[in-house]
């Protein structure tokens, strides 16, 4: 029973078999007629704040960690596992936390690391599997990053790396080895004017790179900085019905909300073939074996089976840095991760718990999530969805999840554009980001970084620096009196 979604019980005025057909939600071919409308009634947006939605408090559906949130709240598996798949999850989440080291080591199927890197492990970027921020003081942003690029579009890619610095400028470096660069951030400080006598003091960032370890990058490169997301409900977010996405899309703006959101088309690395991007701030990859792919590839230099490069991200013009010994043991497999090393962190990856909603029916959070809903947020932040229907043995298996997005690029504006394409996102586009466990940042992270490059230090100021497509409800949240934009948050918070 542990599979089963919760509002399987729920009272619903079914329609016909026929008048489905063409009805809503045709498209789920997965689903009976039955399974169809029940779920598109459960799906619909309400109306009614005046108390929390049937099964609201579960954001995972049956998977949903019911613990009581602390400092781990992000690092806990779906509570639909069985036993054998809980004792995976735990042998991904040390594989997770290895560091590699240089080759050649003594330790088996742990070497490899670099040439360059931005980290020695996966937990270094997503420390207890939340988001990472930009630097502090003097600490070093290890969780953040800088992606390059060039103008162009090559035959077999939509992303043109820098022809020196290749994709993503590394910071580390092994023994022997230049590192790439430093990221470097300056802000400049301006205020914002709220209703009720209020103000907000914003924070534009200007990003340079410093000590560059290889010549001058090229004069008209691009360049995106990005911190590292949190790790929960991955595994749902795919489970998602590609269809569900695509009904959400408005390229045009065909019905004049003033909102276009449109997915973002990519590569699928394992067939070759073009798939709907899901994941990364734009959407740059359709799957959470792809994206924990790249990021042993890029980020600490370790190749794997999607990505069998054992020198990551160093370009030709990097000759010593590709020529620099590997840590390819035969008897592991081709890789410096091998397929099961690969495999248990990708299960680990896809099966980490969204937490449970805290006080959804207090009267502030309702007040709030009436806020929420009449300013346009749900135009891009969609509360909910049922995931596709496979087996009942699949622990993401049609399940009511309420993340918070419809994983869809929109253009945000100026303010928030970093002017440099991924595929088919321009520079102004980014992917909406789920919201479930937001409310849980400062106590998982121990900060309140938000955005793509952690600019805003307070969801107020993430709000506020919405522009494009999210423009109006942004100037609507200004318009608030102050205890509606009070409200605003703890319902934020509450997620």
């Amino acid at each position: 029973m542990n599979h089963i979604i919760f509002f399987i019980f729920a009272t619903v005025t079914l329609c016909s078999a026929s008048a489905l057909a063409d009805g809503p939600l045709a498209h789920r071919d997965d689903l009976s007629s039955e399974e169809r409308s029940r779920v598109h009634s459960v799906t619909a947006l309400t109306t009614d704040y005046s108390k929390a939605e049937q099964f609201e408090r579960r954001s995972a559906g049956a998977g949903t960690s019911m613990r009581e949130p602390g400092p781990n709240a992000f690092s806990h598996s779906l509570e639909n596992l069985t036993f054998e798949e809980e004792q995976r999850a735990k042998v991904g989440n040390g594989v997770f936390k290895k560091l590699w080291v240089t080759a050649p080591a003594s330790t088996a199927a742990s070497d490899g690391l670099g040439p360059l890197y931005n980290a020695r492990a996966c937990q270094r970027c997503h420390l207890k599997d939340g988001r990472g921020h930009p630097p502090i003081a003097d600490e070093p942003a290890v969780s953040m990053f800088l992606r390059l690029s060039i103008p162009g579009k090559a035959v077999d890619a939509a992303v043109v790396p820098e022809p020196t610095y290749g994709g993503q400028l590394q910071n580390f470096a092994i023994p022997g080895h230049n590192a790439e660069g430093r990221m470097v951030v300056n802000y400049t400080m301006f205020d914002v004017l709220l209703n009720g006598g209020e103000k907000a003091t914003l924070r534009s960032p200007t990003y340079g790179i410093e000590d560059l370890g290889y010549g001058p990058l090229q004069p008209d490169v691009l360049t995106s900085p990005r911190v590292a997301n949190q790790m929960i409900g991955l595994g749902l977010l795919e489970a998602i019905h590609e269809d569900d996405i695509l009904a959400g899309a408005d390229p045009n703006d065909a019905d004049g909300d003033g909102i276009s959101g449109r997915p973002n088309w990519v590569i699928n690395d394992e067939t070759g073939e073009m798939a709907l991007g899901r994941f990364g701030w734009k959407a740059g990859n359709p799957s959470v074996r792809q994206q924990s792919a790249h990021a042993f590839a890029g980020d600490i230099g370790i190749s794997n089976p999607l990505t069998p490069l054992p020198y990551g991200d160093c370009t030709v013009a990097q000759k010593d840095c590709r020529e620099a010994l590997h840590g390819i043991q035969v008897a592991q497999g081709p890789q410096e991760a091998s397929q099961q090393l690969f495999d248990l962190v990708v299960f680990y990856s896809e099966t980490l718990a969204p937490p449970a909603r805290r006080e959804p029916a207090s009267k502030q959070v309702l007040a709030g999530k009436k806020v929420f809903y009449e300013v346009g947020c749900v135009s891009c932040h969609t509360p909910k969805f049922v995931t596709r229907r496979t087996d009942d043995d699949d622990p993401m298996s049609f399940q009511l999840i309420w993340p918070y997005s419809d994983l869809l690029l929109h253009d945000m504006g100026d303010g928030l554009a970093d002017y440099r394409p991924e595929w088919e996102a321009n520079g102004r586009e980014w992917r909406t980001p789920p919201l479930w466990g937001i409310g849980l940042t400062e106590t998982v992270s121990g900060h309140t970084y938000f955005l793509h490059d952690g600019r805003a230090r307070s969801l107020l100021e993430a709000v506020l620096w919405h522009g494009g497509e999210a423009q109006a409800s942004r100037d609507a949240v200004v318009a608030l009196d102050p205890d509606e934009r009070q409200a605003l948050i703890a319902f934020l918070e509450s997620l």
